[in-house]
Parts: C-alpha cells; structure tokens; sequence
C-alpha cells in the first residue's frame, strides 16, 4: 500500500466519513482509519442516538427487550455495512487499526502485528468520546454497565440504578421503565432535569415518576460492593444493574497527540479554534472530540466548516451556532436558544406563551395519538417579536424544534411563525395555538 496520501482521517464519526467521501471524490486520495470495524459509520449509528432510539420504540410498541434489541442489532448491522460500502464506493481507502501520531503529519496505525506509517499534508481528528468511567471502588462489578454495554443487558434487570441524571440518563430510565423495569436514578444535582426550565422539568419528572422512575438528588456515590449495593455518603441501595451515565470525554489517550504537537485541553480535548483548526497547520479536529456539544449534527456541520477550509472560502465557522436539542423522553423534550432564567438574566424584556399539550384546542394530533402529556413554550423578546428560545416536552418535539431553529436564525418573528399555514391535524398547529 502507497503510504502517502493527500487526506487522512481518524475515525468513522458523522464529519470524518463526509469529509472523507466528498474529498474523494474530488479527486483527493483518502485514508479513513477506524480501531473496530464494529464501528463503521461512527458512535451515533453503531452504540449511540440510533441504537438506543430503536430500542425506545421498540419498547414503546410493547416489545420485549430481548426483542427489542433483536430489532436493534438488525437495524446497526445494516446501517454498519452500508457506511463500509458508501465510503469504499467513493474511493476511500479504509484501513482497521489503531492510529497514533508519530509525527506532526505521520500517523503509525497498528493491528495486532500489523504496522502501517501514513502521511498526508491534512489529517482530521475525528475520533469522538468515550464514557467517563469513574474511579470508585467496586465499579468493576460486572453487573455496572456504560452505555454501550447496557443496550444487551441479559436478563432485564428489575431494579436498574442509573448514576447520573442527564440525557443519557434520562434516555435510558425512559427505556427500561417502559420495560417494567424499576429504575432508581442517583443524581448529584440538587432537583431533577435541572437544565430545563422549571415548569417543564416538574412536568417531565412527574411523567417519569409514573412510569416508575424513583429520583434520588443529592446523591454522591462513593462505591460498590457485594452483588451488587450502591453505596452512598448517607445510605445504600441493592439493584440488580447499574448504568453509569456521568458523561462522556474525547477520546484522545492514545493518539500521542504530544508527537504532533497538537494542543489539548483540561479534558483531553484537542483546542481548535472557529474553524477547526488546531494549533498545527493542517491538522484539524471535529465532532466530540473537540469537547463541543455532544451531537451528531453538530458534527455534520463541523464536516461542512473543514471542507470550506480544504476547498472553499474558508470563512464558515463555529461562531454563532443556534444548536437545537432534544432528549428522548416519551414524549420527547426539545429545547433550544434561551430558558425563561437565561432571557431574564440576559437583559431581556420577554413575554412568555405556554400550554400544556393536553389544554390545546385546535391541536389534534397528540389526541389521536395517545400522547397528550407535555408542554410547549416559547420566550419571545417583547420589543421585537423575536424567537429568544423554546422549550416543547411534546409529541414530534424532535421536529418542531428544527422549525424554530429555522425561523431564529431568519430572523422570522414568533407572530410569523404562528401565521403559519399547516397541514391538519399535525403537531406543527402548536404554532398556530400559541404564537399567532
């Protein structure tokens, strides 16, 4: 194999793979190495937002988790094969191995006895996040799981302790108390979803206490022990499963990024600035393992800001993103822009529209569909009419709340947005309920 190549790229993820094709097929020639080839395609496909969404539906259509994860692997399997055969038809060369830098632009990847020494004027770091996996005694019980190795927990455990109360968290007490699964969660914060504004936290805390999730604030874990206690500073709890979901860092131990030069911060993360652009001329870095949002999405865009620096203007960047969120509740629970405290905190002279979903007149469609929990609501700035933020615990949440992002970043006004004409009966008539 040629050794040289004009673009190399760390790791399957969302930005890499699409640099990686669209440069290839510009001609450039592309080496995209990947550690497993179980993760063709990058974490969201293989272990991250589309494994664990197939499991939630699943679920939500009263599968057993066996079979749920029976669906899942089926789903991953193909999607893993499609991204291998997407990237090999561009012309991509994929190599399996481990990569390290051995120099500011070489990169030695080994598999098993296998080297290989790689060069190319532009690499990019792609090589995301991996759980924090804290340093408590007893955590090396084989019944506490990350959540990776959760998605094929054998038996479903009846009591499930999940350490660490934010999306991924949250993600998993959806799932396994719609499994019938207790699901106790131990968060160290001081109230539950305590990033979302208080109305809409109370609201989705209440829905999941009835589904059967018992939350413990306040916690501090301090260790494990037996077949399985979960110790902490005030008392213990016996479970038969713990899920550790206490965040995730960038994935950069063993890059040697030190032989490159390549600057990283406080948490591994390799510092770049507006553009990608690390500290060493041509080596850029995207997606998790900037220590950014943790989103797949972002990574798609992250892929659009390093192509305009290999073969565009060079002037998108970072700056000023509006990043759209949701976590997977049931309903889901979107959220973008400012909360109500951030607005009033800001500055801004707001004014509030809110319902609850179940309270909407002209809104059918969670009705139909037997899903009339949640709430919208919107800060509006009140001198301007526009959109500062959104908070929709709701039906569709995932969708609607890419059609805020659209009309915040165009400048559209909330009365705009809800002068809207939409199809009948949809989720998007929220708009026409609150906004107009």
């Amino acid at each position: 194999m040629d050794q040289n190549f004009d673009l190399l790229v760390l790791g399957f993820g969302k930005a890499g793979k699409t640099i990686a094709m669209k440069r290839s097929a510009a001609g450039d020639k592309v080496a995209l190495i990947e550690r497993s080839p179980q993760m063709y395609g990058g974490t969201c496909i293989n272990i991250g937002c589309i494994p664990t969404k197939k499991l939630l539906f699943e679920t939500s259509q009263g599968k057993s988790f066996p079979a749920a994860v029976t669906a899942r692997d089926q789903l991953i399997g193909k999607l893993n094969a499609t991204n291998l055969k997407m990237a090999q038809d561009k012309g991509v060369t994929v190599i399996d191995g481990t990569a390290r830098f051995s120099g500011d632009h070489e990169v030695t990847v080994t598999a098993g006895e296998d080297t290989l020494v790689l060069s190319a004027p532009k690499i990019i770091i792609n090589t995301g996040s991996t759980p924090v996996w804290p340093e408590w005694p007893g955590i090396d019980n084989p019944k506490i799981y990350d959540s990776t190795s959760i998605q094929h927990i054998s038996p479903t455990p009846k009591h499930l302790a999940i350490i660490g109360g934010g999306p991924i968290g949250l993600e998993f007490a959806t799932l396994f108390s719609g499994q019938g699964t207790k699901v106790t969660i131990l968060d160290h914060g001081a109230t539950p979803l305590k990033n979302f504004d208080q109305d809409i936290a109370e609201l989705a805390t209440a829905d999941l206490v009835e589904r059967g999730v018992e939350f413990r604030t306040n916690a501090q874990v301090t260790g494990f022990s037996g077949d399985l206690t979960v110790h902490l500073e005030e008392d213990s709890i016996e479970v038969d499963a713990a899920l550790i979901a206490v965040g995730r860092r960038p994935a950069t131990a063993d890059l040697n990024l030190a032989n490159a030069g390549i600057k990283t911060g406080q948490r591994g993360e390799v510092l770049v600035d507006e553009h990608l652009r690390s500290n060493i001329e041509g080596i850029f870095a995207v997606g998790d393992v900037t220590g950014g949002p943790q989103f797949t999405y972002v990574s798609y865009d992250d892929h659009r800001i390093v192509l305009d620096q290999l073969a565009g203007k060079g002037t998108r960047s970072t700056r000023g993103r509006l990043i759209p969120t949701t976590t997977f509740l049931e309903p889901p629970l979107a959220t973008i822009g400012l909360g109500e405290r951030a607005a009033h905190e800001a500055g801004h002279n707001i004014t509030i529209k809110k319902a609850e979903i179940a309270k909407m007149p002209i809104v059918p469609r969670p009705k139909i569909i037997n899903q009339t929990r949640g709430m919208a609501k919107f800060i509006i700035n009140k001198d301007n009419d526009q959109i500062l933020g959104a908070s929709l615990y709701c039906a569709d949440s995932q969708e609607l709340i890419n059609m805020v992002a659209l009309a915040m970043r165009h400048g559209i006004t909330a009365s705009e947005l809800g002068s809207g004409i939409y199809t009948h009966p949809a989720s998007s008539e929220i708009f026409n309920q609150l906004l107009e």
